[in-house]
């Protein structure tokens, strides 16, 4: 199991952060990143083409090394928002097929197919939240209900506001022998839960940086699968194609678009700032070490579940749950101004859906669980 991670933090003491989740602090290391990218662009001379080049393929590695993905099947974006879209504009959902859809999940792998329906002629199917919190067992059922041909399930693989985990291996395996695709939120995943992409086959796999893997905002990261790696890119740039580039003539010589996932990636790629806090953040999560990582944070909220008993709240089962993140239910209903007095007791935790939600990260320790199990019984009277 991981060691505390707090001295590579700048976290005073007393704030006991549980809200990863939602953003993390950034370590350090990756702020150093970002003062070094700011000078760069005080300086854009010292900063060369090689130099662009070999950033660009730093994070694409540093991004794949975390879900076992060849770097040239990874593109630079900027959201799971602009991922999905990407996705959507290159994934077939014929008329008259379904998409399987998480009930509320998070904004991105979600608004885009329902956007998309009524002009796309195909139906949208919510897989609602299961009683018992087992989204796996509800999205099988899902796909192998009768009806409409599925053509996609977007979801997810760890839901955002309940940390319910989905086994994306069963569900996986499951669209595979319905012919349907599969599009991974992997957010809430990639740096903390196992995932190796050439075992699962995705057909697209997105996750962004500044939640789990310690970076900023503006920083995503696309999987495509070779069998969709010809299709179109969101937007159109120079560096799409194989050779437009105002350093030689013809400026427009070769618009065939250039190979592999990079294609696909978004115009002003070359924000040097984020790109190599990025980088930084997620080489230090592969640097811990995933199954490390996720050891010390299920201890963690494994101490927090045992903690609330006795307390009017409910806990998910371990078995349906993702070891990194706990939502504790309320019954009678979440007191109103829970979540401020916490905040004004230094514990910081986020509200979501009528749920607490609880996200620990490396910096956090035993002292951190039982200050936020204090202020909670004092919170709760």
């Amino acid at each position: 199991m991981l060691a505390c991670q707090r001295d590579a933090f700048d976290i005073p003491r007393d704030i006991c952060f549980l809200n990863a989740a939602s953003w993390s602090p950034l370590p350090k290391a990756v702020q150093e990143a970002g003062h070094r990218g700011v000078a760069r662009k005080g300086q854009p001379w010292t900063w060369n083409a090689p130099d662009h080049a070999a950033q660009f393929a730093r994070a694409r590695r540093a991004a794949a090394a975390l879900i076992g993905a060849a770097p040239e099947d990874i593109a630079l974006v900027s959201s799971v928002g602009y991922g999905v879209a990407t996705a959507a504009k290159n994934l077939p959902v014929p008329k008259g097929s379904r998409v399987l859809l998480l009930a509320d999940d998070h904004s991105s792998p979600t608004l885009e197919w329902i956007q998309r329906a009524p002009e796309g002629g195909f139906a949208v199917e919510i897989v609602h939240r299961p009683a018992d919190g087992d989204w796996t067992t509800a999205v099988l059922e899902a796909i192998a209900r009768p009806g409409l041909p599925l053509a996609l399930a977007s979801i997810s693989s760890v839901h955002w506001s309940d940390g319910g985990l989905v086994d994306l291996a069963a569900i996986g395996a499951a669209l595979k022998r319905q012919g349907a695709a599969l599009l991974v939120d992997a957010t809430h995943h990639a740096g903390v839960l196992p995932i190796d992409v050439a075992a699962l086959d995705p057909d697209v796999l997105v996750f962004p940086t500044y939640k789990w893997v310690l970076g900023p905002y503006g920083r995503a990261f696309l999987y495509v699968a070779k069998r969709w790696q010809q299709g179109v890119p969101l937007e159109q740039t120079s560096y799409s194609r194989k050779a437009v580039a105002a350093e030689s003539a013809p400026y427009f010589a070769d618009l065939a678009f250039a190979e592999g996932a990079k294609r696909f990636d978004m115009g002003e790629r070359d924000h040097f700032i984020s790109l190599e806090m990025a980088a930084v953040g997620m080489e230090m999560m592969a640097g811990w070490g995933q199954a490390a990582i996720a050891a010390r944070l299920a201890m963690l909220n494994e101490r927090i579940a045992a903690g609330v008993e006795g307390l009017p709240v409910e806990v998910p089962a371990a078995r349906v749950r993702a070891p990194h993140v706990l939502s504790l239910g309320f019954p009678q209903g979440m007191p109103a101004g829970l979540i401020e007095r916490l905040a004004a007791e230094r514990v910081h935790v986020a509200p979501r859906l009528g749920r607490m939600r609880i996200s620990p990260h490396v910096y956090n320790d035993e002292a951190d669980v039982d200050a936020f199990l204090a202020a909670l019984r004092r919170c709760l009277g």
